[in-house]
């Protein structure tokens, strides 16, 4: 098999994070348009990821959040997001390096995407320890294996205010 020397598969990945990263710059200056809102999954513990100690405990892993009606101070620069969310009631505020992410999906559209799992859970090898941000202002609500504290752990996830909470793998094709 030849060799890559190019490497479209990093060029076709970093294009498909810049789809990401322009989708929420212009939700961070325009607002989100219509019915849309975002399901974004991304590795907690990957290098640059910032969540707080409590939120790390709940998501060692990965978590799921939701932007949609409840998020404030969405910040977006060329290598990550930060964004206000509240958890359980408490806001938090979490960063996000667009390394990190596994899926992206926006119901309203019927849009998704996956970014492969062996890169991220690379960016995760590498920092297995890392630090956990303090918490400060964060609003919407976890998702797809994250739930909130007061729901226990054998129950699905349940709406919220008229929203259904839907998991990613329904939109997957087997």
């Amino acid at each position: 098999m030849p060799t890559d020397h190019i490497r479209y598969d990093v060029l076709a990945r970093d294009a498909l994070r810049g789809v990401v990263r322009r989708v929420l710059t212009d939700a961070a200056t325009h607002g989100l348009p219509g019915d849309h809102h975002f399901y974004i999954t991304f590795l907690s513990r990957a290098d640059g990821v910032k969540l707080s100690p409590r939120l790390l405990a709940q998501y060692p892993q990965e978590m799921t959040i939701i932007l949609q009606h409840q998020f404030w101070d969405l910040i977006v620069t060329d290598e990550r997001f930060e964004v206000g969310l509240s958890f359980g009631g408490t806001p938090e505020r979490l960063v996000v390096p667009f390394g990190a992410i596994k899926s992206f999906f926006d119901p309203s559209a019927k849009f998704g995407l996956e970014f492969d799992p062996s890169a991220a859970e690379a960016a995760l090898e590498t920092t297995p320890d890392a630090e956990p941000a303090l918490p400060s202002q964060a609003a919407s609500e976890p998702k797809d294996g994250a739930k909130s504290e007061s729901e226990p752990d054998d129950e699905p996830t349940k709406p919220t205010e008229g929203a259904e909470v839907v998991r990613l793998d329904r939109f997957r094709k087997k």
